[in-house]
């Protein structure tokens, strides 16, 4: 499986036969300006919840590439209501099957509304497993303890969570999810997209490391074999 990075939330992950991206927020994001959207391939876009720094970008790509939406229900209704017709509704618990593996929708402990103010519903995470790998994709979240059952049920292979601080969890409290999924190697995410997001990224790294657990802090367009 191939990972790419476009800044704050937003990957790729290209399977044999699928590619899907999550979270688009590119073109309002500073650290992605180069980034030309009408390139992004995709059959499937994910979406966590209505924040616009995780859905700027959804329609564009829609359209561009046709992809499926997979959101709540809340958040797919917008879309649909919005003139989109390729979409998939679920919630916690709902796994939903591709060609090359599954996405489960898991809690997330967010807020969620979208731009005009309609109602996100529930924010959310991803297990994501494919071609032999599992990743916990988490979305915009603090610590909960329905992460103690995701490495009960899915002791994923990688972690992407956020490490930004503020509006998340931040560094400490990272290492502490990771240690509740069972899962030593993590990408970090929701970081240095805008001043009260900024990190340091080497002392984070060193506390992740002292910890005996990896942090993978990826630049704009950066491609993670995994």
């Amino acid at each position: 499986m191939n990972i790419k990075h476009y800044g704050h939330s937003c990957f790729s992950f290209k399977t044999q036969n699928t590619e899907f991206i999550v979270d688009p927020f590119i073109t309002g994001n500073p650290l992605a300006a180069h980034v030309n959207i009408k390139n992004i391939k995709a059959d499937f876009i994910l979406v966590t919840h209505g924040h616009q720094d995780h859905i700027l970008d959804v329609v564009e790509i829609a359209k561009n590439t046709d992809a499926k939406i997979i959101s709540n229900f809340e958040i797919a209704t917008w879309f649909e209501n919005n003139g989109l017709e390729n979409l998939h509704s679920m919630n916690f618990g709902g796994t939903y099957t591709f060609q090359d593996g599954t996405v489960k929708m898991v809690p997330a402990l967010h807020s969620s509304m979208l731009p005009d103010g309609s109602n996100g519903g529930n924010p959310a995470g991803f297990i994501i497993k494919s071609e032999g790998n599992t990743i916990y994709y988490a979305g915009d979240t603090g610590l909960s303890m329905e992460m103690e059952l995701i490495g009960r049920l899915d002791q994923p292979d990688l972690c992407i969570l956020p490490i930004g601080d503020t509006y998340t969890m931040g560094v400490e409290d990272a290492i502490i999810c990771s240690d509740m999924v069972r899962c030593n190697k993590v990408i970090g995410m929701h970081y240095d997209s805008f001043p009260q997001l900024e990190i340091d990224k080497e002392a984070s790294k060193r506390k992740f490391a002292a910890a005996n657990k990896e942090l993978i802090l990826m630049t704009v367009e950066e491609t993670l074999v995994f």
